[in-house]
Parts: structure tokens; C-alpha cells; sequence
């Protein structure tokens, strides 16, 4: 049976699928792979990063498969990308404008983290020798 599962790909309702995109793929780099577009609106994609996936759908206010949050959709959920280097990662992410934490070090790994427009919490980590708890940039 454990031959079968192949991968898991996180599924996130979003809000406004615009700002998604800016995130993910303006910001973040991620390149939609499959996309399925409902009446000229882009409803559902996949979005690819290196050997990582994502998909997001945006459903309708009304009608058949409404939905409305009651709240910020993604609060409390947190995915982690591992990564060859996290720091990087942050570098780009705040030349991009994006508001990325400050990358520390945590079971010796390189982390950092930011929101997307949904509040599903992104984390990107990366293996290292540095001190547990050493802030990038610090002595």
C-alpha cells in the first residue's frame, strides 16, 4: 500500500485568487503548472517551485459550490518547503517586497518564514551547522 502514495499536495481555499498569485508566483517564484478557468476566471491551479506543489481554488460567492470564510482562511496552518539553502530563499523574497522573517536557525535547519494573503503560514528550511538559535545576520 505504501508504494502507491506518491506525493501530498497541499490544498488551499483562497480568497482572491489575484492576490495568490502575486504572492506565489510573483513573489515566491512558483510557476502554475495546471489551471482550470471557469467562465475567463481562473479558479484552480497547481503551481509548481522546484519538487513542490501547491494547489489553490478561489470558489464563488453564490450559487452552485459557494463558499465564504468565516475568517482568514489559512490562520494556523503552517507548510514547510525544504530547501537546499533557506537564506537565499529570504534574500529574494525581501528584494521582491515580500515580509519575510529574519532566517534562525532551529533543529539545525535555516528557517524563515512569511504569510500569504490567506494567512496559510509558508517556511522554507535548509540543513546547517550553525548554532541552534543563531539569527542570520547576528555574530
Amino acid at each position: 500500500m505504501a508504494d502507491n502514495v506518491k506525493e501530498a499536495v497541499p490544498f488551499f481555499r483562497v480568497v482572491d485568487m489575484k492576490a495568490s498569485l502575486a504572492f506565489y508566483v510573483d513573489g515566491l517564484g512558483f510557476e502554475i503548472d495546471k489551471r482550470w478557468d471557469d467562465r475567463g476566471v481562473l479558479r484552480w491551479c497547481t503551481m509548481k517551485l522546484g519538487g513542490a506543489t501547491l494547489m489553490l481554488q478561489q470558489f464563488r460567492r453564490k450559487g452552485q459550490d459557494a463558499w465564504a470564510p468565516d475568517g482568514r482562511v489559512g490562520e494556523g496552518v503552517s507548510i514547510f518547503f525544504l530547501c537546499e539553502d533557506a537564506i537565499a530563499i529570504w534574500r529574494d523574497a525581501v528584494a521582491k517586497g515580500l515580509d519575510a522573517s529574519t532566517p534562525e536557525v532551529g533543529n539545525g535547519m535555516w528557517v524563515t518564514g512569511l504569510d500569504d494573503p490567506d494567512g496559510y503560514r509558508i517556511e522554507f528550511q535548509s540543513a546547517t551547522d550553525a548554532p541552534e538559535d543563531s539569527v542570520y545576520g547576528e555574530d
